[in-house]
């Protein structure tokens, strides 16, 4: 590809952006047609859960006991804005678990990076024979100086969109955005201790939490926790959303052009810049998205709906996303992107699809650990 012209290696920069964005994001905004799907789930005829924390365990700094219950996992039936992938609500059970309070931070990360060296996905030499496999047949590779390590970054549009479904209009490759650099390599985390750390691949997050002595949760043990108890709410706050402003950072204006920043911040906002949910929970609405260890499967619920009582799912068996190219897990409360018109996914059941290489400016993760964990810890 030496002679690559400007011109083509733009075009096939965009082929290839396209589809990455494509991967990451269809999901969330489109209703798909039923494929049969297997389960890991096995109804449970006796459900008993885990409701009080152990005596002899004590809770981890910085971290909730989450008491365990049952509750209708998906959308209930007066969320006018739910989308098909969030439907039919069926009924699950999960133990107690400890969750952290806050997504993970810049600190947080970069003392796990400090005591083990880990480079992220972000950072790594691109594999060509590797990314060729997530695209159309035919693509050619492009010029050396493109193909380097990098993210995805936002950017506004100075126009109003009339398509919202084409992503490559407000999100950039940017080649050396990571989690050190996370609008670009000029750019750093000095200061934003405090912020979640995004630019995070689903392997980044498994290994942060490895090192912890946690992991990740999963889709039922999110949703769960950020429900708070409040069995009717759409939001983690509730019913509200006039309170959308007080209580979480999304975007407010005509997206992707113009952020009237009513809640304060036009992108990431530090940690416990709002009010936590009943739980004591923070951001499990907008701020940044957030990885659970779960397979996307647009059908999974519907699959769900005649298992009766689940206890502690663990979701669909097998990953399915027609409009996907590589498998993809649940990513989980919506970001400081997510607007009335475009998805709203800082509802409690909002869910979407993410490659597993796919990193952004907008996505994170938090942890949890259960009695058992910590009791293992100990020996």
């Amino acid at each position: 590809m030496k002679n690559l012209s400007n011109k083509n290696k733009s075009s096939t920069l965009k082929i290839i952006l396209s589809f990455t964005i494509y991967a990451i994001v269809v999901s969330s905004c489109k209703n798909e047609n039923n494929k049969t799907v297997n389960s890991e789930n096995t109804a449970v005829p006796a459900i008993k859960v885990i409701t009080e924390k152990p005596s002899n365990i004590d809770t981890p700094e910085g971290m909730v006991w989450i008491p365990g219950g049952t509750f209708m996992q998906g959308a209930i039936e007066s969320d006018d804005m739910a989308m098909n992938h969030e439907k039919p609500s069926h009924k699950v059970a999960v133990d107690g678990f400890f969750m952290d309070k806050t997504e993970v931070t810049n600190a947080e990360f970069q003392q796990f990076v400090k005591e083990t060296g880990y480079v992220t996905v972000a950072e790594r030499k691109i594999d060509w024979e590797e990314m060729k496999k997530q695209l159309p047949p035919g693509t050619h590779k492009p010029h050396d100086s493109i193909l380097q390590p990098g993210s995805l970054t936002f950017k506004k549009t100075k126009n109003s969109v009339p398509n919202l479904y084409d992503y490559s209009q407000w999100w950039n490759w940017t080649i050396g955005a990571n989690w050190k650099h996370p609008e670009g390599p000029d750019s750093s985390i000095k200061g934003k201790e405090n912020y979640p750390v995004v630019h995070i691949a689903f392997e980044d997050a498994q290994a942060y939490a490895q090192w912890a002595g946690k992991r990740l949760p999963t889709e039922a043990e999110w949703e769960y926790a950020a429900r708070g108890a409040q069995p009717d709410a759409v939001f983690s706050w509730g019913n509200d959303l006039e309170k959308l402003s007080e209580m979480a950072n999304s975007w407010e204006g005509e997206f992707p052009t113009a952020n009237s920043k009513e809640d304060g911040f036009e992108n990431i906002a530090p940690v416990k810049s709002y009010p936590p949910n009943p739980y004591g929970l923070y951001d499990m609405a907008g701020n940044v998205w957030e990885f659970t260890q779960d397979w996307y499967n647009i059908n999974y619920y519907e699959n769900q709906k005649n298992n009766g009582v689940v206890k502690n799912p663990k979701g669909a068996s097998e990953w399915f996303n027609p409009n996907a190219m590589s498998p993809e897990k649940v990513i989980k409360g919506g970001s400081f992107l997510c607007s009335a018109s475009y998805c709203a996914s800082y509802r409690i059941s909002a869910r979407m699809g993410n490659s597993l290489d796919s990193s952004q400016e907008h996505l994170g993760f938090r942890t949890v650990s259960t009695p058992n964990m910590l009791e293992e810890k100990k020996h």
